[in-house]
């Protein structure tokens, strides 16, 4: 008799575990299906036919640069771009780095 009393108490222990168990894993299931429930409709994204793309302004001098077959001068640059002398020394500086465009005699900029 005293056996099965212990053998009773054990089983119940392994009952209440299991139970624990079952209840968190019962919560947690809950706490991932709220938040699909509740999501607030999204803003509708603007298309991107809509927007016009903008280019850099180091996009728009290599793509001057790239349709010259002899090159294009400083000068030339600042009037087809409308940029002030500095910025255009600094955009011809960066693509240079980049390897994007080589300089052919003094001023003279051509595509690498």
């Amino acid at each position: 008799m005293k056996q099965l009393k212990r053998d009773l108490q054990a089983m119940l222990k392994l009952l209440k575990q299991a139970t624990e168990k079952t209840e968190n894993l019962m919560k947690k299931v809950e706490k991932l299906d709220k938040p699909v429930a509740s999501r607030k409709p999204r803003a509708k994204a603007l298309s991107k036919a809509k927007t016009p793309k903008k280019t850099s302004d180091s996009d728009m001098v290599l793509a001057i640069i790239t349709r010259s077959k002899k090159g294009v001068v400083g000068a030339a640059l600042r009037k087809k771009t409308g940029f002030e002398g500095r910025k255009i020394r600094d955009i011809v500086y960066r693509l240079k780095k980049r390897g994007k465009i080589r300089v052919e005699g003094k001023g003279v900029y051509l595509k690498a």
